[in-house]
């Protein structure tokens, strides 16, 4: 059952467009993104890939690419210390709202400069590279643009706050509260309405994202990591032995009389799970 909180004597601040924005959407972009997961893994697994273009173009990728995933974790993580754990837990172990504050825009800007430094570095890349332009598709486009507003609007909020000092909107008492509050199907719509304008749009921003994450080749983030950790970049397989000495009556007959199955020179090896998953 969904309820909407309204702090005592704010109920005259809160719109039908809060409560839509910030009471509905939510929830909708979720049945999105699960939905849309579940939809791609079921009728599109060969989709279901980065689309590397390293092959044309691998230089910059060199930079770009870690710059930009790194730089997305460090945020990611950021997002997750500041929306997620109270500040009454913080200020309770010890850590001041001043040495939070520090610490939280000195590794969010480095973070947000990093992961936009390789974003533009990527469509650079992109745009600048003639076969890899080619295979940019309009959806790719798409991604792009929004993925490069959420960032940028999220740098704007950061850097906002570096600029208006100790008078700076205190982020850990609105939309941190409205954060947490969407977990327990009661949206604290007073505490996200408080908010300022900036991050109200990289909410906004940040929910479209979502939204069309499963149907771009961003889905690939879903993808347990262990498995592309430690698998080789290009999988070979040599031929068998016995095939090798083909020219000979003997390798001939002991191909012929072997009790193991021949198999595919292009079969891929290191994929156990998937060769689990065909049996």
């Amino acid at each position: 059952m969904l309820a909407f909180e309204t702090a005592p004597g704010s109920a005259a601040e809160i719109s039908a467009l809060d409560v839509v924005l910030w009471g509905v959407l939510p929830y909708v972009m979720v049945v999105v993104l699960v939905g849309g997961l579940v939809w791609r893994y079921k009728y599109d697994q060969f989709g279901w890939t980065t689309r590397s273009s390293q092959l044309y173009e691998s230089r910059l990728l060199r930079i770009a690419s870690p710059l930009f995933h790194f730089g997305l974790l460090a945020v990611i993580a950021g997002h997750f210390f500041g929306l997620v754990i109270p500040m009454a837990w913080t200020q309770a172990a010890g850590m001041s709202q001043d040495f939070y504050h520090f610490n939280a825009l000195l590794v969010g800007g480095i973070a947000g400069v990093g992961t936009l430094g390789g974003i533009i570095l990527l469509i650079y890349r992109r745009r600048t590279t003639g076969p890899v332009f080619m295979a940019t598709t309009t959806n790719d486009k798409t991604m792009y643009v929004v993925l490069t507003a959420a960032i940028v609007f999220g740098l704007w909020t950061t850097l906002a706050s570096v600029f208006e000092g100790e008078h700076g909107h205190n982020y850990r008492e609105t939309v941190a509260p409205w954060f947490r509050s969407l977990f327990i199907f009661q949206p604290d719509l007073a505490a996200m309405a408080a908010a300022p304008f900036s991050f109200h749009l990289h909410t906004l921003v940040g929910m479209a994202l979502f939204v069309i994450w499963p149907f771009t080749r961003l889905v690939h983030a879903f993808t347990a990591p262990f498995h592309y950790l430690f698998r080789p970049y290009i999988v070979y397989r040599s031929r068998d032995r016995d095939r090798g000495r083909a020219g000979s009556a003997a390798g001939a007959a002991a191909a012929r009389t072997s009790n193991v199955a021949a198999r595919r020179g292009w079969s891929a090896v290191g994929t156990r799970d998937r060769d689990t998953r065909n049996r």
